[in-house]
């Protein structure tokens, strides 16, 4: 089976979802809904926000489905 594991980058850092681990608490898009918004395709939109409130939003994230990489 594919992995539907997805990346989204916005030069500073890559955001990863691995939507099987998601438990869908929604504390992405309740805290930060210009970047998470399952209106959209892609969802996520690592230009709405600086890199700062993603990655406390990321943090945020309870059961890992959410995480990132600072690009070097």
């Amino acid at each position: 089976m594919a992995s539907k594991d997805r990346d989204y980058s916005n030069g500073e850092i890559t955001v990863h979802w691995r939507p099987e681990k998601c438990t869908h608490a929604a504390k992405c898009v309740t805290k930060l809904p210009k970047v998470f918004n399952l209106k959209n395709r892609p969802w996520i939109d690592v230009t709405g926000a600086s890199t700062e409130q993603i990655t406390e939003t990321v943090n945020l994230c309870p059961s890992g489905a959410l995480s990132y990489t600072r690009n070097s």
